[in-house]
């Protein structure tokens, strides 16, 4: 006989789960509320568990028999007994003979399942009882653990799935220690691998940097910028197709003129073609682009049109970095990064994390677009405010034990 147990969401649920892998022949034995499990099971709701039964081939064949054997005696006795106290028997206790052999089957598979489950609960009680008490000995560093990520604006869905993802890799008494370098590390993995923009002396590349208005992406490009001119002594160009905003342009122009480098304006795709032409001795050129919101369809389509029109330029690779702040509402960050996916891949800037205290979006948004993050941003200050993103030192923060 085979005896599994099932877990729903609710009854039907359960039910559901084990006549579709025991088949429709499953008897359903118990069904009881259970509360969740394990380390995390603090932060699921209870479960409903089903105990269902099945009769194993052999089993049925060798019952068959006996009903077999069983009815042939009834039919016998029957056949031996005057009509008339047949009649009285049949009137007063008829019952279908399908009914009386089901009950007998019944009460047999209760009975087998009662004594497995009595010689089983002395040591599953005792070994529970172990791991019970651990896990109530853990359980305000796991809730603080759990309040850190919330409170640092972690999206709820995203916790529980990095918690779920933790426990399944666990033993089910792993300690606390075992438990919080789990989560650490999901985290660290869930980030990525930094990927920030590389620069090869005679690799023809174009970036352009893109995103909704007021993120700083003019001064990102000056800090990058500089960076790779003063750094790795980058033969590097700037273009700008921020012709929207007269101080865009003011800025970027004293930028270049600081660092002694050349800067085109671009005002149709055109522009951009000569442009690069003009600028064909440099190996890198940086393109800033006018802030757009991603509710405006025909801004995009205009910024969109123009990247677009860089795929059939051969000499350049072309890389997109999408700029974002952190201190934007997370629902107005899934907007703008399903507006941008249009572009395809893109590498993603965090910017002003100098302006608050939680850095959740760079995670909710790191597992959300599965894209990859290059450079975050804090402070005004050029070329000092902006490095490669730490990866570690955000996971601390997350869990709070990083740098503010």
């Amino acid at each position: 006989m085979i005896i599994k147990k099932f877990q729903g969401n609710t009854e039907e649920e359960a039910i559901l789960a084990a006549k579709e892998e025991m088949g429709s022949n499953a008897i359903v034995m118990n069904i009881c509320t259970t509360k969740q499990k394990g380390i995390f099971g603090m932060f699921r709701k209870d479960m409903v568990e089903v105990t269902a039964a099945l009769e194993e081939k052999e089993d049925l064949l060798q019952k068959e028999k006996d009903l077999q054997k069983e009815e042939a005696a009834e039919k016998k006795q029957v056949l031996q007994e005057p009509k008339q106290e047949e009649e009285k028997d049949n009137q007063i206790n008829k019952k279908p003979k399908e009914d009386a052999a089901f009950e007998k089957r019944l009460v047999n598979i209760q009975s087998m399942l009662e004594n497995q489950m009595k010689r089983q609960e002395p040591i599953k009680e005792e070994k529970e009882k172990a791991v019970e008490q651990e896990e109530r000995e853990n359980l305000p560093f796991l809730r603080l653990v759990y309040k850190h990520l919330i409170d640092n604006d972690v999206q709820e869905m995203y916790v529980n799935q990095i918690f779920t993802e933790v426990e399944r890799g666990l033993k089910k008494e792993a300690s606390l220690e075992s438990v919080l370098a789990a989560v650490y590390q999901k985290i660290i993995l869930k980030l990525g691998e930094p990927d920030p923009i590389v620069y090869k002396e005679g690799q023809k590349k174009v970036v352009f940097f893109v995103g909704p208005t007021g993120v700083g992406k003019t001064t990102t490009i000056a800090k990058l910028v500089s960076e790779m001119k003063l750094k790795h002594r980058a033969k590097i160009a700037l273009m700008t197709a921020d012709t929207y905003r007269i101080s865009a342009v003011e800025q970027l122009r004293t930028y270049a003129s600081i660092l002694d480098i050349p800067l085109k304006i671009v005002y149709s795709e055109s522009d951009l073609t000569q442009g690069l032409e003009e600028l064909k001795e440099y190996d890198m050129i940086f393109i800033d682009t006018a802030g757009r919101s991603h509710k405006n369809k025909e801004q995009c389509a205009e910024l969109f049109d123009l990247i677009a029109s860089m795929e059939q330029n051969k000499n350049y690779e072309m890389e997109i970095s999408l700029v974002l702040s952190v201190t934007t509402k997370y629902k107005d960050l899934v907007k703008i990064c399903e507006k941008y996916s249009q572009l395809g891949k893109y590498r993603i800037i965090f910017t002003k994390l100098d302006e608050t205290s939680s850095v959740g979006n760079i995670l909710n948004i790191a597992i959300l677009t599965h894209g990859t993050l290059s450079y975050t941003a804090s402070g005004q200050n050029v070329p000092d405010d902006i490095s490669v993103i730490n990866v570690q030192n955000i996971a601390k923060r997350l869990l709070g034990r990083g740098e503010d």
